[in-house]
């Protein structure tokens, strides 16, 4: 898939995560700084991890880790506002996954910003690629449209 092919549309995403702007969100142009977008991001994908799929963020043996990401800005989001971050998992792997990430503001069919985030999954104490754990494995296939594969 490349970069012009990340869905669109609501219904591309099977998960939504609301995140509420805060004021320090925005930067002297009067809107959500880009680097902010990139934790919207992250905080979408940890939540859906740690909840979902059980990661143990503080002593689990295994974690991921982000090796590429990229988001592509289409409007503005400003604070105060409620971001709807939806979630695929555009392709999962063995060891890594490659999510991919739309931001919604309320109301709004189109995102504001469209983007993916890479995780290789590896063992926390050596930082080798490691299997991506079964729960977390069956979380993440829940997010995989149906017309993609899954690597086994």
């Amino acid at each position: 898939m490349t970069v012009s092919e990340i869905p669109t549309t609501r219904e591309d995403y099977p998960h939504f995560l609301s995140i509420p702007t805060r004021w320090m969100d925005n930067d002297l142009y009067g809107h959500v700084n880009n680097v902010v977008y990139y934790s919207f991001f992250d905080t979408l994908i940890n939540e859906y991890l740690i909840r979902m799929g059980g990661l143990d963020i503080h002593a689990g043996p295994v974690i991921g880790l982000a090796v590429e990401t990229m988001c592509r800005f289409k409007r503005e989001l400003t604070y105060p506002e409620v971001i709807e971050a939806g979630l695929r998992v555009g392709k999962l792997g063995n060891t890594s996954v490659r999510y991919e990430i739309g931001l919604f503001s309320a109301g709004h069919e189109e995102p504001a910003a469209t983007g993916y985030f890479v995780h290789v999954f590896v063992d926390r104490a050596q930082r080798r690629p490691v299997p991506i754990p079964p729960r977390i494995r069956a979380a993440l296939a829940r997010l995989v449209p149906a017309p993609l594969s899954i690597e086994t």
